[in-house]
């Protein structure tokens, strides 16, 4: 049997299907475990990014 999502902050029992806690509001820790694999991934092509562009300026720029 699943156990019902309980937040952390306000410690409010919530539906199973509940993404944030109908009390509080905050995201439920199953919702905020994705959240943080989406920043991670968000910033890794940050990162990428970044990256591209300082080797494009080191070959545009005039030395």
């Amino acid at each position: 049997m699943n156990a019902l999502p309980v937040c952390l902050y306000c410690e409010h029992t919530n539906p199973a299907k509940a993404s944030t806690c109908e009390h509080c509001g905050m995201p439920l820790p199953a919702t905020a475990a994705l959240a943080g694999a989406r920043q991670q991934l968000r910033f890794l092509w940050f990162c990428i990014g970044l990256t591209l562009f300082c080797v494009a300026m080191v070959f545009w720029l005039p030395r």
